[in-house]
């Protein structure tokens, strides 16, 4: 399986209120980083076979917007494994019900996320990895201990468009 963890994308600033907090939208930027990313895995040709998100709010939205632009049909699937108070147990539980799926990307929150992600390719939690917001990493669950293959965030997926813009502009001169 590859499994691709994406932390939610921009939300603005926490609300101090936690049933608040939970109902916290993407602002603009969120949204803008939300097809960026789509847009980056799209270009990297992944195609999801199941879209897992933690239920709040933020996060359900990143997973349904870079699902929409993913093309992906189906319902986002929501799990309380990838909400910001699950533990890792749960979040193994939640894997193995997808085990048998090819492609499979779940949104969820730091700081659990990126500690799921350490244990993952660590097996002892030893590895720190920062996951920007919007951040997506991909990860080959078939390797013993799984292996980390990237991790890109909105302002790499920036600066390899604006690379790449740049570099197949075909030169010409004007005689």
């Amino acid at each position: 399986m590859n499994l691709y963890l994406m932390r939610h994308a921009n939300a603005g600033v926490p609300r101090g209120n936690p049933v608040s907090d939970n109902k916290r939208a993407l602002v603009k930027e969120g949204k803008d980083q939300c097809i960026l990313m789509a847009r980056l895995l799209s270009a990297l040709k992944v195609q999801v076979d199941v879209i897992v998100s933690s239920p709040l709010k933020r996060a359900l939205q990143t997973a349904q917007f870079v699902g929409t632009e993913l093309g992906y049909e189906a319902k986002v699937e929501v799990s309380p494994a990838l909400a910001p108070d699950a533990d890792y147990a749960a979040f193994l539980q939640l894997l193995k019900k997808y085990a048998d799926r090819e492609d499979v990307l779940m949104v969820g929150h730091n700081p659990n996320l990126f500690q799921y992600l350490g244990r993952l390719i660590t097996g002892n939690g030893g590895a720190a990895v920062r996951m920007r917001k919007g951040s997506v990493a991909r990860i080959d669950m078939s390797e013993h201990p799984p292996l980390l293959q990237w991790l890109i965030d909105p302002r790499m997926a920036r600066s390899i468009y604006a690379s790449v813009a740049k570099s197949s502009r075909p030169k010409t001169s004007r005689k």
